[in-house]
């Protein structure tokens, strides 16, 4: 008979071979009785004794759950320890004096942008907001515009005094307000970072809804712009009032103040479109105000195509000034912002077209070339279209000339060196980019922020560094040479002195500015009257903080004295040029330049690649 193994074998079962009772109590006695010796464990002693006598297990009983004793103990035990351990830990953090990791402190570049800035706040004409900040400053030439019947504009109020004195040039304070845009561009993380990023982005607000006053900005086509407000000369003897003549507060001006329009002012009118342009970068997150700065410098580049010649041509007043040279190079740097603010390749075509640049001086040296200041904007054009070449490289048409700004843009760079002579320095270590000439700090604050910012292009771009014939020189040599400059100004020169008012505890106490040396104390000083503030020896009244002054003569001289303004004369141009280098030098290096906001307009350089073709269907 065959059963079923329950592992899959046949299980037979035979009578036959089934042991017997004789034979299982012969085998039991077989066993190995030295192995029955040992003593059993409980598991043989159930098998070979059967069930025994169990321990009765203790319980606790909990209401809602009963658990076993032993558990109940170790689990109180464990939380009592577990508690204990807690207060232990949290009794010595307590008691044990903790080290905090503070920020380190602002650097002098950080500190002195800080000041910086607030000069621009002194400067202010116009109805002034409430948080301004400067209290011997107030509501000041309210009437501009409205008190000269000839001209178009009425109202002109508003906008930047440019040094001392209370006249508007539009001309360098539209140069000022592109070069504070362009900072913002380039640096908003370190104007943010430094606490300053809307502060500075209301400064060039000021100057921009100012500049769209001047002219008729919702037009698409002008025929004048306003070049200036108030009048500065004083040769052949005029004692008619004026704003250099007379010697008073803005806020307590009553004599007339004529406008100068002009109709054939290509570089005027080029700089300002630059300075609306660059603005709308700026204000991008902002879209309609963005828009109206755009068409406003459309209208204006327009116009400064159309009716060629120069702004301060002819003999008027801002020829004694801020005389232009030429309107090539406004040509060159409106067309470059006008790219960057729109992405339109006209202007593009136009800021690279050769012959352009060969009026503007690209191909030719002369003791200024490479020298960027408010007259010669062709070093900073260069610059920034070699941003372009470097980031977006566009390739054929523009590589060509494109490369040769490049490329000027490096000699330029090599110029700045101590180990070239292109350019003498004092023996203080100030680079004489001005050859000696009066106020020379306005072409140093210049020249520190083209080299920082050149160098920041070239680490973006991973690019270790630039050659100078066969030198090859590192990115930290740009930086270093705009470092030792600042430093000069900062108070790291022969006198000890800093150039920028309340930076340090030396710097200068008798700035040439009308406002700053005259009390605030409610008397009317008339166009004579305040004569004794400009020439007592007695500090001003009141700081002009964060002003920098025209700068020492080639000697390392400087005489701090009001009545020559030479040397105690800030302008809005220098001040602005600053800032940028300020900001540039500030903060972490590893910060460096926003690469994208700048081509935020600017579409595709090569076309969009056509779509896959449709399925194949048989």
């Amino acid at each position: 008979m065959y059963g079923r193994d329950p592992w899959g074998g046949p299980l037979e079962i035979n009578a036959a071979d089934s042991a017997t009772d004789d034979d299982r109590s012969r085998n039991l006695q077989d066993l190995d009785r030295a192995a029955l010796s040992r003593p059993l464990d409980e598991t043989q002693q159930s098998w070979l004794l059967g069930p025994g006598e169990q321990k009765k297990k203790k319980y606790v009983d909990l209401g809602c759950i009963i658990v076993s004793r032993k558990i109940f103990v170790w689990t109180v035990g464990t939380i009592l320890v577990a508690g204990v351990l807690a207060g232990f830990i949290t009794l010595i953090v307590k008691t044990v004096p903790r080290h905090h990791h503070r920020h380190p402190p602002p650097d002098n570049y950080t500190l002195a942008l800080h000041k910086a800035l607030m000069f621009f706040n002194a400067q202010r004409s116009g109805k002034l907001p409430k948080h301004n900040n400067v209290s011997w400053r107030g509501n000041s030439c309210m009437q501009d515009g409205k008190s000269d019947p000839s001209v178009l504009m009425k109202d002109l109020v508003g906008g930047f005094y440019d040094a001392g004195d209370a006249i508007k040039f539009n001309f360098p304070a539209a140069y000022s307000m592109t070069l504070l845009s362009w900072s913002v561009i380039e640096y908003s993380a370190k104007f943010e970072a430094a606490g300053e990023l809307s502060h500075i982005k209301e400064i060039i607000k000021w100057g921009t809804d100012y500049f769209l006053k001047t002219f008729n900005h919702t037009a698409d086509t002008i025929d004048r712009v306003a070049a200036q407000v108030g009048v500065g000369d004083t040769s052949g003897g005029s004692t008619s009032p004026n704003d250099h003549y007379c010697w008073m507060r803005p806020e307590d001006i009553d004599y007339p103040r004529p406008v100068y329009e002009c109709h054939s002012c290509s570089d005027l009118a080029a700089e300002m479109a630059a300075a609306l342009a660059s603005a709308s970068i700026v204000f991008k997150d902002n879209k309609a105000y963005s828009q109206k700065l755009v068409h406003g410098a459309a209208t204006l580049f327009k116009f400064a195509r159309d009716q060629r010649g120069r702004y301060s041509a002819g003999g008027s007043d801002a020829s004694i000034f801020y005389n232009s040279s030429s309107y090539w190079d406004e040509f060159v740097w409106g067309g470059a912002w006008m790219y960057y603010a729109t992405g339109n390749q006209s202007y593009l075509q136009l800021a690279t077209h050769p012959k352009l640049a060969k009026h503007a001086g690209a191909f030719w040296g002369g003791p200024d070339y490479g020298v960027f200041s408010w007259d010669n904007k062709l070093p900073g054009a260069q610059v920034l279209l070699s941003r372009l070449r470097l980031f977006l490289s566009p390739g054929y048409p523009y590589e060509e000339i494109l490369r040769t700004f490049h490329n000027q843009t490096s000699i330029v760079m090599c110029s700045f060196l101590p180990v070239f002579t292109s350019f003498n320095r004092t023996r203080g270590g100030m680079i004489q980019l001005n050859h000696g000439r009066p106020q020379p700090l306005q072409y140093v604050v210049n020249a520190a922020f083209l080299a920082t910012l050149f160098s920041d292009y070239l680490d973006a771009a991973d690019t270790p560094g630039w050659y100078c014939g066969p030198n090859f020189f590192s990115t930290d040599v740009l930086r270093d040479f705009a470092k030792t400059q600042i430093d000069y100004i900062l108070g790291k020169n022969p006198r000890k002195m800093s150039y920028v008012v309340g930076f340090g505890n030396h710097y200068p106490k008798h700035v040439h500015h009308r406002g700053a040396s005259i009390p605030k104390n409610k008397i009317k000083y008339n166009c004579k009257g305040g004569w004794k503030w400009r020439d007592t020896s007695k500090p001003n009244p009141n700081t002009l903080v964060g002003a920098m002054v025209a700068g020492p003569d080639k000697h390392d001289g400087f005489h701090d004295v009001r009545t020559n303004y030479n040397y105690t004369e800030p302008t809005l141009a220098g001040n602005a040029g600053l800032v940028a280098a300020l900001v540039a030098l500030s903060g972490d290096k590893s910060t460096g330049i926003d690469k994208n906001t700048i081509f935020s307009a600017v579409p595709p350089m090569f076309p969009t690649p056509p779509p896959p073709p449709a399925p194949w269907k048989p």
